[in-house]
């Protein structure tokens, strides 16, 4: 199909509603083409934790016409506190909201990532197919086409398939050699729950370190909920196994593990029980060699997941999704053309943003012993009395995506 302005509109299907997704459908439409999202949820997964934007994020936002939507919608969260087992703030680093610099523990944007799911969702509905409670079970292409088959028995033939369904797409595992582990572990877990909010929660995210390379972090995102995060240094089968075991095993699992804490662990394993929302994970970053084949392309976190401890896994999704649709927007005649600028445009921000995750320095933030949690706690309290924390991040000259540049817009958002 031609659009009216002679270039050729696409049949594109996203596999995945997410951020990624549904930002790339964002840009895509507005280039003329015809976007379907399906979605292997029964409905928009409009849930998960806090997130935030950061860096070449926030332009990428901001160049969609969204930023008032984001601010609108933004967790009170005005720095984070680094406590002891009674909850006494040993030292706190507060949010750089000067607007220059970049963003410290706590960044200036940050959401649910629900509320960022359903602004993207409220500027794409109206232009773009979507398709819940199905996935794309696999996959078959040639020179011409590429024929989805999905999880209800249908198929469907398209233009080109994204595959943005996540840290563990199966749309990668189909397009990538059988055998290959795309995965970079760090050794590190995490699971994250909400419970109730108390009084005593308040608008500074607590970070507890206990011994054994485990750590405790509580913030609350709104006047009832609290969220609770366990994250732990542990390198066994058993670990990397217990994500997917059912939810009340990994329950279990973390209430063990954390059993010892103090603080107030005995209410966050106690709100566990009931908690409506629970994830448990190990934390990797997704690494590959490429991010596409034929008429098939990775975006998102299937493509560059950069993991939690990177702070640019939401705004990375966001800047692939620009780069991406840029290229084929520009190149719609042209898919190995806009699928290898894709890859050369973007890949140097991938590995700034995955580079900045230090293995070592997280292994310091997840000491083992007492005695280094203290040692963690003084230098952070100096530190903070000298106000470096602050003066560091308001005269940086770079984020944490560096001095790379975001491309120009990949269609006019008055388009649409």
């Amino acid at each position: 199909m031609i659009t009216g302005s002679g270039t050729p509109s696409l049949r594109v299907l996203i596999a995945g509603g997410g951020v990624a997704g549904q930002a790339l459908a964002f840009w895509l439409t507005r280039g003329g083409h015809r976007v379907t999202v399906a979605e292997r949820f029964p409905a928009l997964r409009a849930t998960g934790a806090q997130v935030d934007l950061r860096g070449q994020g926030i332009e990428a936002v901001r160049r969609m016409g969204l930023l008032d939507a984001v601010r609108g919608a933004l967790v009170d969260e005005a720095g984070v506190a680094l406590i002891d087992a009674r909850g006494r703030a040993k030292a706190t680093i507060m949010a750089n909201t000067s607007g220059k610099g970049r963003q410290t523990l706590t960044s200036e944007y940050e959401i649910m990532r629900g509320d960022l799911v359903r602004i993207l969702n409220d500027a794409t509905k109206d232009d773009t197919e979507y398709v819940f409670g199905i996935s794309v079970d696999g996959f078959e292409q040639d020179e011409h086409k590429v024929v989805a088959h999905f999880s209800d028995g249908s198929s469907g033939e398209f233009d080109l398939l994204v595959g943005a369904d996540g840290q563990g797409s199966r749309i990668r595992q189909a397009l990538l050699p059988q055998g290959f582990d795309p995965y970079w572990r760090l050794g590190i877990h995490m699971a994250y729950w909400f419970i109730p909010r108390i009084a005593s929660d308040s608008n500074i995210r607590d970070t507890y370190m206990v011994p054994g390379g485990r750590q405790i972090m509580r913030r609350s995102h709104n006047p009832a909920e609290t969220q609770v995060y366990f994250a732990m240094r542990e390198e066994s089968e058993e670990a990397s196994a217990i994500h997917r075991a059912p939810v009340e095993r990994q329950q279990d699992f973390w209430a063990d593990r954390f059993r010892d804490a103090g603080w107030q662990t005995e209410r966050f394993v106690e709100g566990m029980k009931t908690s409506p929302f629970f994830y448990s994970q190990e934390i990797v970053q997704v690494r590959t060699d490429t991010w596409s084949r034929g008429r098939v392309v990775l975006a998102g976190d299937a493509a560059h997941c950069a993991s939690p401890y990177s702070g640019m896994g939401i705004s990375g999704g966001l800047v692939g999704a620009h780069v991406l649709a840029g290229e084929i927007n520009r190149h719609p005649g042209d898919l190995p053309t806009a699928l290898a600028r894709y890859d050369r445009t973007l890949r140097p921000f991938v590995n700034k943003i995955q580079g900045g995750v230090n293995p070592r320095l997280l292994r310091l933030a997840m000491p083992m012993t007492q005695r280094a949690i203290d040692a963690v706690h003084a230098t952070a309290a100096l530190a903070c009395f000298l106000r470096v924390p602050g003066l560091t991040a308001r005269f940086s000259k770079e984020d944490r995506g560096g001095a790379w540049q975001l491309p120009a817009n990949p269609a006019p958002i008055s388009t649409a």
